[in-house]
Order: C-alpha cells, then structure tokens, then sequence
C-alpha cells in the first residue's frame, strides 16, 4: 500500500484553519474583511469571554443568495476572483475563499443573510465543519454570522491562547484599525454589556482620528495631507510594432500618502503604535515600518518608535497581497521606490512642520510632586545656588537647583508686532473639536524671534518669544548647529578641518578594525585623515576643526561602535548623519558653561537658521516652550 493519500475535506479544513485562524482576532478579521467586502455602512461586533465563546458580526451589506450561502463554505469558494489573471490586481480585502470553511471546521457557525432580490434570507448552521440546517428565514438585508465556541473540537489549539483580556485587547486594537481607514462608516464594538468602540460616519480622516483617540492625542500628531509621487516605467518592448503605435498605457503609476505621524518628541517603546494600510488593508511590513524608522533617523532615539497612521494608495498591480495567508503581508513590485516615499515624505513634513515640545504643565511624579510643599520649599531656599549641574537627578533628594544669570542692566523689555494678547479662548471654526489651534501652536518657527533672558544653571538658555517663555538646551542646541554644518560641508566637499602637531595613534580591536576598513572613506570625507599604522593601529593626523585634542579619540571609538552596532543596515545617508552626529556631540557647548548674552543670541540666531531644530542628532529635544496658553490659564485669565 502507499504511502501518500489524499487528506479528507475535514482534516484539509482544520489545517486551512491552523493557517487562517490564528486566534478570535484572526475569525473578527476575516469576517469583517468580508463585510467591508459586501459594501456595508453599518457594522456591528459583539463579543464574550475574549472571543472564545462568542462572536457576532452584523452588518447592512449586499447580503447572499441561497444558493451562494451554501456554496461559500466550500474550500477555495470566493465571488471575487474568477480568472489566474485577477491575482495581479486584487482590489477587495478577501480573496481566498477559505476564510468560512477555515472558522466553521474550528467552531459552532450560524450564518444569516439575505439578499436585496431575495424576498427571504437564509440560515445554515455548521458545528466542526458538518453541515446541520439550511432553512429560510425572515431577515433584513444584509449578513449575520455568529460564532461560539471557538476551537472546542481542537483543544490543544484553545491551550495555545491567551488571557480572556489578551485576546480582547487583539480585537479592539483590530476594530479600531478598520474604524481608522474606513471613516465614511459606522463601527460597534461590545464584550458583554460593555461598549469599546462606537463611531458614527464622518466626512474625513482627522474627525475619525478624533473619534477614536480624542483631542489630547490629535495636538500631538501632524497630519502629512495628501502626498502623491509617481512611478514612471519604461513603456514594454514591442518590437512588431511601430514606436509611434505602441501601447504605452500605464505606465505612470501614482503613489498616494496620507495619515498622521506623531512629533518627535512623542515616543513609543515599540512599534504598537505604528498602524499600516495599503489599499485600504491593514498590513504589516517591515519595509514601511523600516521607511519610518529612517524619516525619524537623528529625530529621536533609536529606541524610540512615533505614532504613525498611515494610508498608501496604488494600483493594485503595484502590490502582491497573496503571499500569507492571513494576507497581512505584502510585496511590492518596486519596494525601494516606495521606501524612499514614504521616507522623504515625513521626514520632509517633519521639518517643514518644526514641532517643539512643551513643558510639562505639572511636575514630574517622580520628583517634586511627591515631596510635601513646605519640604520642598525648605529644601530649595537651603540649596547651594553655585553648585553644579548633576544630569540626572535619580531621586528626589538629588533635585537641581538653579540660579538665573544676566548681564548688569535694566530689565529688557521686548517688543513683537503681534496684536494685543487675547484673554479670552479664540475662535477654533473650522478645527476639530476639543482642539485649540489658534492660541498654542507648538512649532519652532517663531524661534529666530527669541530673545535672551540668561542661564538657568550654566546649562540652559531662557528665552522670551512671541508665543511664551522657551528653554533651551544649549548643549544640544549648539550640537544640532554643528550637525547640519558638518553634513553641508560634507555635501560641497569642504569640511573645515584641524591638523595635529602630532597624531593620535589608536590600537583597535579586531571588530574595530573591520569596521575602519569599512568606513575609512567616510572617515576621511567628515574631516578627518586616518591612516594605518601598523597591525590594528592607526593615527588620526587631522580632525574636524572644534574638537578638542583630548576628544579625538573619544570621536573615533564612539563612530566605531556606533558603526559596528547600527551602521550595516542603514543607507549612506544614514551612515554619514551617524558620523556628523558624533563629531556634532564632541564639539559642542557643554553643560555647566556660562555664556554672555552676545553668544547666547548668535546661538539662537543659528539655532534658527537649521532645518530642524526641534531635537539633536540623537533625538533629545533642543527646546521646551511653555505657551502662552498655558500661562494664561495657570494664571486663571482663560
């Protein structure tokens, strides 16, 4: 006898659903997928015990014949492909037709549809895969489908899931997706008694962002608009026929980007966060997740993850859906193209946007907030005001404190050509609700009004400006002047540079060594010349001009390590800011140095004239702005 045999529809289901389903979230996608599909407005999710015991979705859609409702529980049975042609450009977000039968082999199913020619609907009820009823039934248009038990005829597959709030946590955060990128639709969301999601249609994107995050998120985010990039392709050969007949049809391929990202400054611990939509699917792809990454490249820490809601729009022969089978991958037909679009283009709103921190409107938990006031102020009134600045302070007993320095004088008094300042909330028509645009508009573009107050510390810069008080970093201001400078530089081919009465010789370890030999050019072209010097040693015999004799070395092991950590996956350019970046950080002001105010001022003035002075090459913000809104309502004047 052989071997090989045919498996049964029942064991070739269960193993369909080992792929398709995944766990509760994976039966609420592929159904909701399905709804969106039928062209439904209203779409109702209800479900019990994290999904295991239950899950209902309704919805208004075009509903099914009988004759459909029966045969959509067939393996590889879909009305939305009928040719091999159709798979190079699917445009509906279910496909595969195994998406039914995959769930009904792995639980109790009971599907409820009619159709708009139908006088009456269609109940089928399926336990384990087995057919139980098909009977008629007086329904309203649309589709029903309800089911429980999930997994209770495979049981080690039920061991595998989560925690009843796990689970439900997955079909939320799934929901409010499809709520995101279908806006123009109303969603509901319940477990048990209680509502998690309600939204009802809205005109555009910002409103349902709104609808789902409330106002406090949207301040933080930006919105990238509508951003469009085409593709041009090279027309197909055609060689019977004359170049002036050739079928050059198409071959412009718009790109389409739309969506939020958050500033720099809001920072995430993972890519949670990060929501993904290609042709209306959610996706996940490391090639997006990647492009984001690089746009936020020497805005934040590389620890650091933004919020991103992001939308593109292709044609859909321009991506490849069918290559998981859960169909939350994708593949492009020009990923580089699309990396870089994607790239260019937040990083591009990002500086033109310049969005600055603010100061925190209470103290840090951490800190004085948990101290009572009277100590608190006991401790500040006997603090020495000459000590030091210790960054950071660990405990609450380790608290800075500060004194403010300025040059002898009358107090200065500044002018701004604005109007009178409004004591009353103005008028917000027009902006989303909740969200005040007008008084508090948290961007760096005012900054080249700054004026110097004096020194908090030796180590940061007051400021007053047309839209409140500023503090500024002036280590890391004056490291994001230097940054950009030595990148110019770098692009025109004259980096100032400082040569050594004697060179710096360096012993490498092995790693250190392969790494020089990897960025030796790059090396060479940010201002230094380094060359062997024996057996895993080399001298540096010029540095960039401003770091200190006592630095160089410190430069040149830090690019190395940074090189060996970070450098192999990331581009040239990346590869180059790298560099910039640590040169930038050695050669800055430091901490705990007094400035005078002719320094202060230049140092603001340049600070101004960078592409984005938002934060450092590292991420760190170079500036937080206490608003003007914020002071008026501290002082009970709004």
């Amino acid at each position: 006898m052989g071997r090989i045999r045919i498996l049964s529809d029942t064991v070739a289901n269960k193993i369909a659903a080992g792929e398709v389903v995944e766990r509760p979230a994976s039966v609420v996608k592929e159904l909701l997928e399905n709804s969106l599909d039928a062209g439904s407005n209203e779409i109702r999710i209800a479900v019990e015990s994290g999904g295991t015991r239950l899950i209902r979705i309704a919805d208004d859609g075009c509903g099914m014949l009988r004759d459909d409702a029966l045969l959509a529980f067939e393996r590889h049975a879909t009305s939305k492909l009928s040719d091999v042609k159709d798979l190079l450009s699917i445009a509906t977000l279910g496909f595969r037709g195994e998406a039914l039968p995959s769930i009904a082999s792995v639980s109790r199913l009971t599907l409820e549809t009619r159709a708009e020619e139908d006088s009456t609907g269609t109940k089928v009820e399926i336990a384990g895969g087995k057919l139980l009823r098909c009977d008629e039934a007086a329904l309203p248009r649309g589709t029903i489908i309800t089911v429980r038990d999930l997994f209770f005829n495979v049981p080690a597959r039920k061991k595998f899931l989560r925690s009843e709030q796990t689970e439900l946590a997955h079909i939320a955060s799934l929901v409010t997706h499809y709520s995101l990128a279908h806006p123009q639709r109303a969603f509901q969301l319940h477990h048990g008694a209680t509502e998690l999601l309600s939204v009802a249609p809205v005109a555009g994107l910002g409103e349902r962002v709104y609808q789902v995050f409330g106002s406090e998120a949207v301040a933080d985010l930006i919105d990238l608009g509508v951003q469009e990039r085409v593709l041009e392709l090279p027309p197909p050969y055609q060689p019977q026929v004359q170049p002036e007949e050739r079928d050059n049809e198409g071959r412009e391929r718009a790109f389409i980007l739309r969506g939020f990202v958050s500033r720099p400054q809001i920072q995430k611990p993972n890519r949670n966060s990060i929501f993904l939509f290609v042709n209306g699917r959610l996706i996940r792809d490391k090639l997006l997740i990647h492009a984001i990454s690089s746009a936020y490249y020497n805005l934040m820490p590389a620890s650091a993850h933004p919020f991103a809601l992001l939308f593109l729009d292709c044609d859909c022969e321009e991506v490849d859906v069918n290559v998981h089978p859960s169909k939350t991958e994708v593949r492009f037909r020009h990923p580089s193209f699309v990396h870089d679009f994607i790239r260019d283009t937040i990083r591009q709103v990002l500086i033109e946007r310049r969005p600055a921190s603010t100061v925190p409107s209470q103290y840090s938990p951490q800190r004085a907030a948990d101290l009572p006031y009277s100590e608190f102020s006991q401790r500040m009134e006997e603090a020495a005001f000459t000590a030091p600045l210790e960054i950071p302070p660990d405990k609450p007993e380790d608290l800075p404190v500060f004194t403010l320095h300025r040059e002898q004088g009358p107090a200065p008094r500044f002018e701004f050509t604005d109007a009178p300042l409004r004591m009353t909330p103005p008028d917000t028509h027009g902006a989303l609700p909740g969200v005040d645009t007008t008084l508090d508009q948290p961007t760096m573009s005012s900054f080249r009004d700054l004026r110097p107050l004096g020194q908090i510390h030796d180590s940061f810069i007051i400021a007053a400006g047309r839209d409140g008080l500023w503090i500024v970093d002036q280590h890391v201001a004056h490291e994001r002047i230097l940054f950009e400078r030595v990148l110019k530089e770098r692009a025109v081919g004259r980096v100032e540079m400082q040569r050594l009465l004697m060179p710096v010789v360096l012993q490498l370890s092995a790693a250190q060594q392969i790494e020089f030999a990897r960025i030796a050019d790059e090396l060479n072209s940010t201002g230094f010349e380094v060359e062997p010097f024996g057996n895993r040693t080399i001298a540096v015999k010029a540095a960039p001009a401003g770091i200190g004799p006592a630095d160089i070395e410190r430069v040149v092991v830090e690019i190395l390590e940074v090189a060996e950590r970070e450098l192999r996956t990331v581009s040239l350019d990346d590869k180059r800011r790298a560099i910039a970046a640590s040169i930038a950080c050695r050669a800055a002001i430091k901490v705990n140095m007094r400035l005078d105010m002719t320094k202060m001022e230049w140092l603001l003035t340049a600070l101004a004239a960078t592409e984005y002075p938002m934060s450092c090459p590292h991420g760190r913000p170079v500036a937080l702005r206490y608003s003007m809104r914020d002071i008026l309502k501290s002082f009970h004047r709004i």
